[in-house]
């Protein structure tokens, strides 16, 4: 598959999910993704793979943020891109923001600034959505209010996984890597990107899905299952008929 020849190593189903997760970024409820993995195994690596296969104008990449960052956007800036956030602990400032983002599509603070004159203003900054954003930690009790309206991924940290990604690195040095052909790889699904369109999904068959009881906040989780859904369904949209 062509994420793989994009030089993913392994984390085939996690890197499925953030392909999803980033294409639906142009949906009416983008989903978002908490990338969860223990300290040393690189947990920013498969999010930075994954995102090289998007275009870069639809990526905003932060290493810190402060607590007003968000508010000083333009208003329609940030809509339907990808917020890529290396270390979601070091982001608890914009915690709160992230979320109403993802709750309410937009977010709002009324400030006082001084006009041309010199004079006092109040004035409403307004910054509107959805956005998608992925996140990384090592932490796995992150707050709980952002966690549940994340689909959460466990990062592979096993034997196995070091094995390949050492074996990768050393190719790599022997020149056994084809880079030119990772690079095509993701600029195909780059360009695979600007060609879809925001198109209005309805999803027949939802009335027939149902939870386990025994699932952790109900609501929400349908939510993020019917949105992942409709994301499946917005990327493959060129091989489904349109209907009006």
């Amino acid at each position: 598959m062509d994420l793989a020849k994009s030089g993913i190593i392994g984390e085939e189903i996690n890197a499925l999910i953030l392909l999803l997760a980033m294409s639906s970024r142009k949906c009416a409820d983008p989903l978002s993704v908490v990338c969860l993995a223990k300290s040393g195994i690189g947990k920013s690596y498969l999010m930075e793979r994954v995102a090289a296969c998007f275009p870069t104008e639809d990526l905003l990449e932060n290493t810190q943020m402060t607590e007003n960052s968000f508010y000083y956007y333009k208003r329609e800036e940030i809509r339907g891109k990808v917020f890529l956030i290396e270390d979601l602990d070091g982001a608890a400032a914009v915690l709160y923001p992230i979320r109403e983002l993802q709750s309410k599509k937009r977010i709002s603070k009324t400030v006082t600034m001084k006009d041309k004159n010199g004079k006092l203003r109040t004035l409403t900054l307004v910054v509107e959505g959805p956005v998608s954003v992925i996140g990384c930690t090592t932490k796995e009790r992150i707050y709980e209010d952002n966690a549940n309206r994340s689909i959460l991924i466990y990062l592979d940290g096993s034997k196995e996984q070091d094995h390949r990604i050492m074996q990768y690195q050393k190719e790599l040095k022997t020149g056994e890597v084809n880079k030119q052909e990772e690079q095509l790889a993701a600029e195909l699904l780059s360009n695979t990107q600007r060609v879809l369109e925001p198109v209005k999904i309805i999803n027949p068959y939802a009335l027939l899905i149902d939870l386990p009881q025994a699932v952790f906040k109900p609501r929400r989780t349908m939510g993020l299952l019917l949105n992942f859904i409709e994301a499946i369904t917005y990327y493959h949209q060129k091989q489904r008929a349109e209907q009006v």
